[in-house]
This record gives structure tokens, sequence and C-alpha cells, in this order.
């Protein structure tokens, strides 16, 4: 694949779980003095959310220019339009995603927010408690939902801010020169990015889009994975992948990496089943899986090798390697891999285990019906990923 473009000279800090993110997310629009730019797939109506809320209107009464793109699915039409309304009555600028489907299956994903194109803050978590069920159910959760994000400051920064304004640009009402134009600037402020950097790179900002970036988060976990010599953790919520990336699970359980899987469950008894259906061949090639029941499991993050780590919005499904809008970051930093692999391993060890005799000798019935589920998805997913999933 093409070299993802490293930038080096960025301050990168991982934060884990929501009372460390929503402190830090909180203090810094506080202190916002121009623009605050936040795009996310759920904005809640519950009390972090409120917050978040209250702080962004406060922002904007004294001056800050702050523009809010949230997706209609994910935070619900009723939610979207009555947040929407609220918003741009207080000065909020704010703009709903993909109302009705207008432009396709496409969602917005990603969750980011620009501070005055100084600071970025991207990962997981959406705007909403975390201990509150993110499924529409509002459930309590037992713990706090275990995800990540990171808060980003250095020459990063210009790259997100980019993704981000485009994505505001988006939203509105482009027509298609515009639209064309959009994609031009995109592709020349990266270059004029790049061509300024003659010193060693640390962290890049990955997008998937339909446009300039339909595989680019997938082609990047291909690449490190065919790449890595020791070991490899990757976590995900969600776990439904096409051929390309269970082969390279594979093939590099097969050269010796000790890869180990941490999925989320217990959330979507479908997608359980998906995820159940992929697990005899992957546990027979070497591939160790870990189910984490704890708590809900929100993060998509991964380590290769302690040299690279990712963190981000993209799950290993076919909707968010094929279909939605999505960013990660790759940092390569001894230390911050190392911080992030600590946190891994306790999820890890808070997750349970999942060996192949214990598998096989499950009921025929269990099993036929992960095959069944995972056929059912995967037809209908060739259908809305247009034959990318496979």
């Amino acid at each position: 694949m093409k070299k993802l473009h490293y930038i080096d000279g960025n301050d990168v800090r991982l934060l884990h779980s929501g009372g460390e993110y929503f402190s830090v997310l909180l203090a810094a629009i506080a202190q916002a003095q121009h623009e605050i730019c936040l795009e996310t797939y759920i904005f809640a109506s519950d009390v972090t959310a409120t917050r978040v809320r209250d702080a962004l209107i406060a922002a904007a009464q004294r001056g800050v220019v702050v523009r809010v793109v949230i997706d209609w699915l994910g935070s619900g039409r009723d939610q979207a339009l009555q947040l929407t309304a609220l918003l741009v009555a207080a000065g909020v600028e704010c703009r709903c995603f993909n109302p009705w489907f207008r432009r396709g299956w496409a969602r917005t994903h990603r969750k980011i927010c620009v501070i005055d194109r100084q600071r970025a803050f991207l990962g997981g978590f959406n705007i909403i408690s975390d201990d509150i069920s993110d499924d529409g159910w509002a459930d309590t959760l037992p713990f706090p939902r275990w995800d990540f994000a990171v808060a980003i400051s250095g020459p990063l920064v210009t790259h997100i801010h980019l993704e981000a304004d485009a994505q505001w640009r988006r939203t509105g009402r482009l027509d298609l020169l515009s639209r064309i134009g959009l994609m031009r600037d995109l592709r020349t402020d990266a270059k004029v990015s790049r061509s300024q950097l003659r010193h060693l790179s640390r962290a890049a900002l990955v997008v998937r889009d339909n446009l300039r970036n339909r595989a680019t988060i997938q082609k990047a976990y291909l690449h490190a994975l065919g790449n890595a010599h020791h070991s490899a953790v990757l976590v995900t919520p969600y776990f439904a992948p096409g051929r390309k990336f269970r082969r390279a699970l594979i093939s590099a359980a097969s050269r010796g990496v000790n890869v180990t899987l941490l999925i989320g469950v217990n959330q979507f008894v479908l997608q359980d089943a998906v995820a159940h259906s992929y697990y005899p061949k992957l546990l027979s090639k070497g591939v160790r899986i870990v189910e984490y029941r704890k708590t809900q499991l929100h993060a998509k993050v991964a380590v290769i090798d302690h040299e690279w780590a990712t963190v981000g919005s993209s799950n290993f499904d076919a909707l968010s390697l094929f279909v939605n809008h999505e960013a990660n970051i790759v940092i390569r930093d001894k230390h911050f891999n190392q911080r992030l692999t600590t946190e891994l391993q306790q999820g890890i060890d808070d997750g349970v285990e999942v060996l192949l005799e214990d598998y096989v000798s499950r009921a025929w019935y269990r099993r036929a019906w992960y095959g069944t589920v995972y056929l059912l998805y995967r037809g209908l997913m060739r259908i809305v990923t247009l034959g990318s999933y496979g």
C-alpha cells in the first residue's frame, strides 16, 4: 500500500475511560478562544452530554466559532433535530450528517474535536456518559465503558482540522463543482504539509470515506500485520472483517507472531453470532481470542510489535471498513505504545479466553446458528458495500 505519511513533533496523550476523556475535553473547550470543531456519531441527552452541550454554548456566547456535526442516525432522529435546534438558537453552528440516508448508506462514525487549531481529540468516545449503554436501551453498565482516545498537540493537528473542516463543508449545500474543489484542496494541503517535513515521523492521521480513502484504514492494518514480527494485540467491540483481514491475522500467526484478539461481546446477539462463526478457523490457526465481558467494550485500538499502535473510531466490521466515515491515529512512539500495551494487557486479564476445544464442543445447532447468521450478514454487507466485503 501507499506509505502512511508520519509527522514528527507531536505530543500524543492516551486517554482511558470517559472520566479522564471528558474532564480533559471540557477543560479544553472552556479554554477555547477562536474555534471549536466537533464531530460525533452519538450526541446523547444524559448528564455528560449536557455538560458538553452547555460548554459548547458557553464558548459560542463568548465569541468562539463553534461548529458541530452529529450523525442523524447515531444520535437518533428526534434527539438530532432537538439538539440541532437548541444549539443553533444558542449561537452554535450545528449540522446533521446524512439525514434520511439522502446520500447513501454512509454514516459519520468519527469522534473528533479540534480546538483553536492547536489541540485535537480523536478516538472512540461518543458524547455520552460512560456508565450508560450506547445501544439505545440506556441500561446502566456494571463498570464504565472501556474505551480510549488521544489528545494531540503539534503539526498533525493541522491535518485533523483539515478533515474536520472538510466534513463540515460536506454536510452543507455543496454543488458538484464545489465538492470537486474540496477534494482538490484536501490533496493540495496534504502535499504542502508533507513537503515541509524533513525529519523522522511519529504519528499519522488515517481516515476512511467513500471518495479518496475507501480502504485506507484496512490497508494500514494489513500492512502492519504483514510486517509484524513478534506480537499483535487488536481490540474491537464488533468483529466481522472480510477475508483479507482474517487472512492477515492467520498469516501473522502462522509466522510465529503472537496474535491476540480482544473482542467485546454480549451487546448485540446477531453481532456475537457473526463473530463466533470465525472462531474455529482463527483458533485452529493459532490466533488467540479473548472475550471482554466485564462491561461494554467500545475501544478500537491495536499495538503491533510495540512499534506501531492505532487509536480511533474504526471497528473491525464491514460498516467501519467499507461504508462509514472513520478516523484513526497511527502512533510510532515506544513510550506511548508501552502505556497502551499495559492498558490492553489489563483488558485481556479481565477477559475470558476462548479455547478451541471448548468451542467445538458446543451444541451443533448453536454452531449452525452462527454459520447461518454469518451467511445472512455477508449477503447483506455485499449489497451495502457494493461487493467490497467478502
